[in-house]
């Protein structure tokens, strides 16, 4: 006589989350296996700050402290833009003076024509639309390589703020809306209100997610380190926002002059819809899959010319958005906006927050990092006196060190397996 045995089946597995120890253990074996992320950039910030602090005790001053936000800006803007291209290995020169067209006709439209600012504004957007797309289909449908359409762009569109700044002339922008964009505040009450929503619902996302993989029995982090990046935007929001709250006007029987800068909180909206598009959903998976492995992605199904022609469109969009905050904050549109070193910085502040040159790596948060430091140099050296060219040459050695760093880091995973 056999007897058969029946298995039971229980209750699936639940994968028990690793202590605290073992969480940092094994972020610094990844961080020694070339996963890095933007560490370099965190250092570089902090180093720089406590640097020029000590030596010019007036840059950590709340005056100066805003004025940082302001001047970084466009360049963080467009370089969130960059990053959609950068990812899938590509480049767009032609983003800064992109900025430009959009910002020359954003004047024109709302100075010259005397359009209201919304309709000025919509049509900067639009402009940025078309000429993404325009790169993008010359891209990924003629397979002109990106570097040579959009050096071609590069200088069509120098010509074409020429032409509409009537070779040279300068356009004033008077709309207080605009204006109020890069020079203008919010209220103190304002601003504690944002930041403590902005807490609350990071809060929200971090303990949701991890209900969420523990009820699935997937790995999660451990709850003190949950808990650590709560109070960690806590306390950044919450000095942020004390400093930038306090009276920066140098005569308050004039104007008082405090709050959080409008433009933060635009940058900060920007950086969550952008991470969410990148990170939550399957387009920004499948931008990944594509600046991962092109050939690979196009035999799992997905429309890699798609995906080529809407990174470049994103990018163009955010130089147009980019434009409209350097036009606010110049009060005026001339033939340099855009120029310059508008697309160096935006490409400097990309690579320098963590984005990798090399296709499939890269986060939004990498242009705020990566702008952070542009500004911090740039505002830094201006107060302690030095020239543009010597603040051009620091600027070409931190990018140089980082793209330095992400090529032996990329070396060094590969030696170790972690990618």
């Amino acid at each position: 006589m056999t007897t058969t045995a029946v298995k039971r089946e229980g209750p699936a597995a639940v994968t028990p989350a690793p202590t605290l120890g073992t969480h940092v253990n094994n972020y610094w074996r990844r961080v020694r296996g070339g996963d890095i992320g933007a560490l370099p950039a965190v250092f570089m910030l902090f180093a720089l700050v406590i640097g020029f602090s000590i030596a010019r005790p007036t840059f950590f001053t709340a005056g100066n402290f805003a004025n940082l936000f302001t001047q970084g800006a466009a360049t963080t803007l467009i370089a969130m833009g960059l990053i959609f291209v950068l990812l899938l290995g590509e480049i767009d020169l032609s983003a800064g003076f992109a900025s430009g067209v959009c910002a020359a006709i954003l004047a024109n439209a709302v100075t010259e024509r005397g359009y209201p600012w919304y309709v000025a504004m919509l049509a900067a957007v639009i402009t940025g639309v078309v000429i993404g797309t325009m790169l993008g289909l010359l891209v990924a449908k003629v397979g002109i390589p990106s570097f040579v359409v959009t050096l071609a762009g590069f200088l069509a569109f120098q010509g074409i703020v020429l032409m509409l700044m009537k070779e040279g002339s300068n356009i004033s922008v008077r709309d207080d809306t605009i204006l109020a964009i890069a020079n203008r505040n919010l209220s103190p009450t304002l601003g504690w209100a944002l930041a403590a929503v902005a807490v609350a619902g990071y809060a929200a996302v971090q303990l949701l997610r991890h209900r969420n993989r523990a009820a699935r029995g997937l790995l999660t982090d451990p709850i003190a380190v949950v808990a650590a990046r709560i109070a960690g935007l806590a306390v950044i929001l919450g000095a942020a926002v004390y400093v930038l709250n306090l009276e920066r006007s140098r005569n308050v029987l004039v104007v008082s002059l405090k709050g959080v800068p409008i433009v933060v909180p635009i940058i900060a909206v920007l950086l969550v819809v952008w991470t969410f598009v990148l990170q939550r959903t399957s387009y920004g998976r499948h931008v990944y899959a594509v600046g991962g492995n092109a050939e690979a992605a196009r035999r799992a199904g997905i429309n890699v010319d798609r995906i080529r022609i809407s990174v470049f469109v994103i990018c163009s969009t955010m130089a147009a958005i980019g434009g409209i905050v350097a036009a606010s904050r110049a009060n005026s549109v001339d033939p340099n906006t855009g120029g310059s070193n508008v697309l160096l910085y935006a490409v400097g502040a990309a690579v320098i927050g963590g984005t990798s040159l090399f296709g499939g790596k890269g986060r939004i948060l990498d242009a705020v990092l990566g702008g952070a430091v542009v500004a911090v140099i740039d505002n830094g050296m201006g107060l302690m006196g030095y020239s543009s060219g010597v603040k051009y040459v620091v600027t070409g050695v931190v990018l140089l060190a980082a793209a330095t760093i992400d090529a032996l880091s990329r070396r060094r995973a590969a030696a170790t397996g972690t990618r």
